[in-house]
């Protein structure tokens, strides 16, 4: 049944009680989560609706008046609704967790049932449905899906939560329900009432016992149309070899007209009951060795997809009509119309077509077995005839001693006597006496000892139990379950809710973690990580944790926050400037400041730097932090360069040959010649000299 899907939900705590787990399912009003109650420590099926629906109003009134209404119902074969509220803009309702499967489930695994398994599944179903109509409540969409079966082997009827009480019912509803089980007289836009879920119960009877749906078709609309004018099969036409008597109970559930079919659950749930104790042991275990092709279907159509598929409305073509109410829910159910209420005593009324057990004028079986055999009977109608004959007959017409008439009557009003005793003590028991109801008080907020006290003034009988709670301090009362202004009698049980205060939550030690890792462990403890203050440190890499406040130990309240110091990495600082220092005094340097020193493998000439100085630096500017690299280039020295003998040549052309190689000239002038004097000598003259070194010329 669990379907694990990711969901922004998921891990919340809605109105502060119920802890989402993961998404179970989405529907046409509401996703239903699997949730925590933290109050009672149990898990719930939470339906949250959509929100474009939480915000109307008008739906939220409705929708809070059908969960009380369906909050009354309580039965073993149905999902029981335990809650109901809104959390800012979510409106939830708080179901009974059923784990487990479905019956679609099972009739995928299992395809045609056995009629003994059959009839064994539907009949807490049914019993559900008659508990439910009883109430005044009708479920609308009865289908596989909604039947659940517990890994114990409980069976119920789910769904019930959208269902209004029939006091509040004074609108037309709108066509809702899934298209494979829908009643015709809903196709039609005619009143919902028990006699609907009843026809979709026999809707799913077929299919459990053919293995599949009477109607197929290629959309809802064609499907919703044999519903209105066709009638279902017989489940023989599709499994030759089973019972008669479940081919009549399934037309007898499935008739068009609704006043042809069981006025009531109760009523089918004893015709069920009886074909399960007349059938044989061949005829309940009978199996289909292969069922035949889909019936009133199109051949080649998605049986399984097209045939529970939700309907909300359909054209005229397929005799339906918009109803006025265009704000319900395709899924939700409605209410039994108040006619139908407390029917008691409402005979079986004949099938509309095909077997029929036979009746006399006023709508009974014959009750004498040798009443005369009604003419024009088909076969089948004959069997069932004789069948009831049989069953009449074993009930005694006549007593064997006439007794005494007098003796009678004494007994008689001995017997009414005792009656009337017991109706007179039951009325005081109830009314007056122990089983009278009891208010349940309201003691939220009161201490556990005044909260006892005024449960035992109201003479209740409770048990204590301690739960966290974020709002209501500890030794307070949290409330009671069930909640006032509930009604229970003084034998039935009370359950006292009292504070442990909020849960306190260690705080970890998170010093030495990345932030991330910091994050994780916070929130695996149900805290969470506060404001972060970041630092410069010398060793501590950037992004660990220096610090936390409040301290690794104490105990905070779930979802407090925890405030952090995270290291920055080291400080940054101006890059040293080295150059013109020798290599040894620039390495010293550099390191005493935290860097690490590069030395670059090629050399460089420089006039103005000696050899074996740096000449450069990288990087030579901006800001560097402690474990940085800095690299040094080397000078050679200035370059020596060859020089050229230019005595005899004019100043002018010796000082360019010069400068061209990279020399310094100085000229000394006699007589004044300036540039066009002629070089007479030269110092140094010939050999080698440093570039950029000066070479003096004189010229006259």
């Amino acid at each position: 049944m669990q379907e694990h899907v990711a969901d922004p939900l998921a891990g919340a705590i809605v109105d502060g009680r119920y802890r989402i787990i993961s998404r179970l399912a989405r529907g046409g009003m509401s996703t239903v989560y699997l949730a925590t109650d933290n109050r009672l420590d149990r898990p719930v099926a939470l339906k949250i609706l959509y929100p474009h629906l939480a915000a109307d109003r008008f739906f939220l009134e409705r929708f809070e008046r059908e969960a009380k209404s369906a909050a009354r119902l309580s039965h073993p074969h149905v999902v029981g609704v335990l809650d109901q509220g809104y959390d800012g803009d979510i409106a939830y309702l708080a179901m009974e967790y059923v784990p487990g499967h479905t019956l679609r489930d099972t009739l995928n695994e299992k395809g045609a049932l056995t009629p003994r398994l059959a009839l064994a599944l539907l009949d807490p179903v049914v019993e559900g449905l008659a508990a439910a109509h009883q109430a005044g409540l009708v479920h609308r969409d009865v289908k596989p899906e909604n039947v659940l079966m517990s890994s114990d082997g409980r069976i119920k009827i789910g769904d019930f939560g959208l269902a209004r009480a029939a006091s509040a019912s004074n609108s037309t509803a709108t066509l809702i329900g899934t298209v494979a089980y829908i009643a015709p007289e809903l196709v039609s836009n005619a009143a919902a009432d028990a006699r609907s879920d009843i026809y979709s119960v026999g809707i799913m009877l077929f299919e459990m016992l053919t293995g599949r749906q009477p109607f197929t078709g290629e959309s809802s609309i064609q499907i919703a149309y044999q519903h209105v004018n066709s009638s279902v099969p017989l489940p023989s036409s599709v499994v030759p070899g089973l019972a008669p008597d479940l081919d009549e109970l399934v037309q007898w559930c499935t008739a068009r007209d609704p006043d042809q079919r069981p006025h009531s659950a109760t009523a089918l749930l004893g015709e069920l009951r009886h074909i399960r104790t007349t059938l044989s042991d061949r005829e309940l275990d009978f199996r289909a060795a292969m069922a035949g092709p889909a019936v009133g279907g199109v051949p080649g159509s998605d049986t399984g997809r097209l045939g529970t598929q939700p309907i909300n409305t359909l054209p005229a073509a397929a005799g339906a009509a918009a109803a006025d109410d265009h704000s319900e829910d395709p899924n939700r159910t409605t209410v039994i119309a108040p006619s139908y209420q407390r029917t008691t005593a409402i005979p079986r009324t004949p099938l509309p077509q095909g077997p029929v057990r036979p009746q006399v004028p006023d709508g009974t079986l014959p009750a004498v077995p040798g009443a005369a055999r009604p003419r024009g009977l088909s076969k089948r109608q004959e069997r069932a005839w004789e069948r009831e004959r049989a069953r009449q007959a074993r009930r005694p017409a006549v007593a064997l001693r006439p007794g005494n008439r007098r003796r009678r009557g004494v007994v008689w009003a001995v017997v009414l006597t005792l009656l009337a005793v017991l109706a007179a003590t039951a009325g005081w028991f109830f009314g007056m006496g122990p089983g009278a109801p009891i208010s349940i008080p309201d003691v939220t907020g009161r201490s556990s000892a005044d909260a006892q006290a005024l449960l035992q003034q109201r003479g209740l009988e409770f048990s204590l139990n301690e739960v966290f709670d974020e709002q209501i301090e500890r030794g307070l009362a949290v409330g009671t379950v069930p909640s006032p202004p509930a009604q229970v009698r003084w034998f039935e049980p009370v359950t006292l809710i009292v504070s442990k205060g909020p849960e306190l939550f260690e705080v970890p030690k998170v010093l030495g973690l990345t932030e991330e890792q910091a994050k994780a462990k916070l929130q695996a403890a149900n805290l969470t990580a506060g404001q972060i203050t970041r630092e410069y440190h010398a060793s501590a890499p950037a992004g660990s944790i220096l610090g936390q406040d409040p301290s690794a130990g104490e105990h905070l309240r779930r979802g407090s926050a925890i405030d952090l110091t995270a290291s920055a990495g080291p400080e940054p600082f101006d890059v040293p400037d080295v150059t013109g220092e020798s290599v040894e005094d620039a390495t010293s340097d550099l390191q005493r400041e935290g860097l690490k020193v590069s030395i670059a493998q090629d050399r460089v000439y420089d006039r103005e730097v000696d050899a074996g100085k740096v000449v450069s630096q990288s990087p030579a500017s901006g800001t560097v932090v402690p474990g940085d690299t800095v690299t040094l280039t080397l000078s050679l020295g200035p370059r020596m360069v060859d020089v050229p003998s230019v005595v005899g040549q004019s100043v002018r052309d010796a000082r360019r040959t010069l400068e061209d190689l990279g020399f310094e000239v100085d000229v000394r002038n006699f007589f004044f010649g300036g540039d066009d004097a002629t070089v007479r000598s030269q110092d140094p003259d010939g050999g080698t000299a440093p570039e950029g070194s000066v070479i003096t010329l004189r010229a006259f």
